[in-house]
């Protein structure tokens, strides 16, 4: 069948309709093709992949008035290739040039140097900029030709990489027989691309230069409260609008290195929206008396990047030198947040997180692009102070307050809102629904919802995964006592010093020693080892225990079952008929044999003291908490820490996509829960399909008002 009626072209018929009604001019290159400043498309020969005459028109109007030389001089330095780069390095490079301008000097009429940075893109007015699809281009490389379904270009670049299949097969062959092929065969295409689209007239998706395939992202709306629908032509309208086409390229995209190698982040479709309806907000923030709003994004979607496409979208657009203050209420979190955008390049000093009280309010007197606290870092010192005093009345502040229910209320909170910085603005994020209790003061502070994309239509669109609920407790007819909403609250916290010790002691002289009575740790620890090295998916695991001397007995015990676990895997090894039955069973036995399990608890003053007085060992488990980057090592899916256990550090502000079970055994509630459990709906790989709770502690009355499962 010839080209001209076959499926697949059918299928590019169809995304040429779609790219017209966007406004994109639509050219088949494809044996008609003439080459030469008057040909088709202007180029000289088939290895180039910027197609100069539109860039120079480009350039002339958005930079007009100047000498020939210096247009000359911004297209040499966009056309530079190199040889000792990554492909994603030089992709981040031009990027780079693209959003801050082409750098050219020139001598101008009154024969000076001049030095100015032109501009390749207008983003602020997308219909001044040329879109143009090109089918079948013809790209040469070094030892290959290869031919593109679509090339979308944009003032004469290649930013749009379409890849088509036939109704019947299925997309990711695009991927796998396509796009990897054309990034080894003619990596220059890439040296400026925005983003992929994969398409076989009905499925579509959208990933990066870097994504895996697994990463690609369905785009199923195109405002908040549509139903959404995978269709290739809401992908298009969705990503390839001329508006939002250069929204994306401006405000959407992130190079991230905090992982070691760059990875290059696409908003999500959920990401894209909710973050533009705060910018529709923050238009307007003069009369929004400080609120704006409440951005609910539903764990494991994201909300990390999405603060920060927030706030550099509003840098750029804004101007007005605002000063993004980012609070939170946990250590592990502030760093978690300061690593991401240190990672992709927002954040560059290391200044600019707050190290005391005093040196708070020293930052936010001072002009920074980013301050990062403690919302304990609003106290007073009461030494020299009876209340919290002006530390700017600057109206061009604006707080993230990360995790909003935890950091909206108490004394903290009114230092920073009514007293420290009286003008700022809020914006409250959060992954778990405001509880009813709490409504009134929400809206009080941040308005209301800005943005929700609920833990439901998550699992929907695949952006996080379902989880399972197991209820071991009940099956070992384990003693577990009514989960009192005064314990709740003050286990909450992980660093259960004396006081708070006596307290416990004084609210539940019966139902603590019955948590921890040695037969039902005994029997959860038995079971753990038995369910962990059973289970289907072999994923990560986190047991969540009642306080840090439980989880460190926790550990003793579970040391004890697992050298009987491996000997009854020994047992059966010698037992068994089949060889291939013998060789299985060895295969487990050496992951078993390597596993490590180590204990995630914060420190505290005289604990080896402490710890000693109870029996127990913390200095050991210290030592390789100080020693180690255990976090990192958790989080490599090929290192053999596999079971990890805590009490409050990692079941909020950690993000380990490998984690596939969660082991509760602790009296949590509401958003604390509802972040506990998700520490396993991250999607990681094809086989991992849903996350696994298993409950030891009856914490599942808890589950229905927290709407987690």
């Amino acid at each position: 069948m010839s080209y001209e009626y076959s499926e697949d072209n059918l299928i590019e018929n169809a995304t040429q309709d779609v790219l017209e009604e966007l406004g994109w001019q639509v050219i088949t290159a494809w044996t008609k093709e003439t080459y030469g400043v008057d040909g088709l498309l202007g180029r000289e020969n088939k290895s180039e992949v910027i197609l100069t005459r539109y860039l120079l028109d480009a350039l002339q109007k958005l930079n007009p008035g100047l000498p020939t030389l210096a247009y000359q001089q911004a297209i040499e330095l966009i056309a530079q290739k190199s040889a000792d780069k990554t492909l994603v390095h030089i992709n981040k490079e031009k990027y780079q040039l693209f959003k801050d301008g082409v750098p050219v000097s020139f001598t101008n009429t009154d024969n000076q140097l001049e030095k100015k940075r032109l501009k390749v893109f207008d983003f602020d007015n997308a219909d001044q900029n040329s879109f143009l699809a090109v089918r079948q281009l013809e790209v040469v490389g070094e030892l290959y030709n290869r031919r593109p379904d679509v090339i979308g270009f944009v003032n004469g670049i290649p930013l749009l990489v379409i890849e088509l299949k036939a109704h019947h097969q299925n997309i990711q062959n695009a991927f796998t027989e396509n796009i990897t092929d054309y990034k080894d065969t003619i990596p220059y295409l890439f040296y400026y691309n925005a983003f992929i689209i994969l398409s076989n007239g009905t499925d579509a998706k959208v990933g990066t230069l870097t994504s895996k395939y697994k990463y690609y992202l369905d785009w199923k709306r195109i405002n908040e409260e549509d139903e959404g629908i995978v269709k290739m032509e809401t992908m298009f309208k969705g990503t390839c609008a001329k508006q939002n086409m250069i929204d994306i390229f401006e405000n959407f995209l992130l190079f991230d290195d905090s992982g070691g190698d760059i990875v290059k982040i696409m908003a999500k479709n959920h990401q894209f929206i909710g973050v533009n309806k705060v910018i529709n907000q923050a238009k307007h923030i003069d009369e929004l008396q400080g609120k704006l709003g409440v951005f609910w994004h539903t764990q494991g979607s994201g909300k990390s990047y999405s603060m920060v496409f927030v706030s550099q979208k509003i840098h750029r657009k804004f101007g007005g030198a605002y000063t993004f203050l980012i609070v939170v209420d946990r250590s592990e979190l502030e760093r978690q947040l300061y690593d991401t955008y240190t990672g992709v390049g927002a954040v560059t000093s290391k200044n600019v997180v707050a190290s005391s009280r005093d040196n708070l309010r020293e930052l936010l007197k001072e002009n920074h692009r980013y301050v990062f606290s403690l919302i304990h870092k609003f106290s007073i010192d009461p030494k020299v102070e009876s209340e919290y005093p002006l530390i700017t009345d600057r109206k061009n502040i604006i707080v993230i307050s990360d995790e909003a229910h935890r950091t909206q209320s108490g004394t903290f909170a009114r230092n920073m809102r009514f007293h420290g910085i009286p003008n700022a603005s809020y914006l409250g994020f959060t992954g778990t629904p405001i509880i009813k209790d709490e409504e009134e003061l929400t809206k009080n502070i941040f308005g209301e919802y800005v943005s929700v994309y609920d833990f439901k239509r998550a699992i929907v669109d695949g952006a996080t995964l379902p989880l399972r609920y197991l209820n071991r407790g009940e099956k070992l007819n384990l003693v577990n006592p009514e989960l009192d909403e005064q314990m709740i609250a003050a286990l909450e916290n992980e660093d259960i010093e004396d006081d708070q010790k006596r307290k416990l002691t004084y609210l539940f002289q019966k139902n603590y020693p019955i948590l921890t009575a040695e037969k039902r740790l005994n029997d959860i620890a038995k079971d753990l080892v038995w369910h962990f090295n059973e289970r289907g998916y072999q994923g990560k695991a986190m047991l969540v225990a009642l306080d840090k001397p439980t989880a460190v007995r926790m550990y003793d015990l579970i040391q004890k079952y697992w050298k009987e676990y491996i000997a009854e895997l020994k047992f059966k090894i010698n037992k068994a008929i089949e060889i291939e039955e013998e060789q299985e069973l060895k295969r487990k036995l050496q992951k078993i044999e390597q596993t490590e399990v180590c204990v995630i608890v914060s420190n505290e003053q005289n604990e080896v003291e402490k710890f000693g007085k109870m029996g127990l060992d913390i200095a050991t488990h210290r030592k390789k908490m100080v020693e180690r980057d255990l976090e990192k090592d958790f989080k490599d899916e090929n290192n053999p820490f596999r079971l990890a256990i805590v009490c409050a550090m990692w079941i909020t502000g950690f993000d380990a996509p490998c984690i596939s079970t969660v082991y509760l055994d602790k009296p949590i509630k509401g958003h604390t829960l509802m972040q506990t459990i998700a520490r396993a709906n991250r999607v990681y790989d094809d086989e991992k399909e849903n996350g696994l709770i298993v409950d030891y502690g009856n914490v599942y009355k808890q589950l229905e008002p927290s709407q987690g499962l």
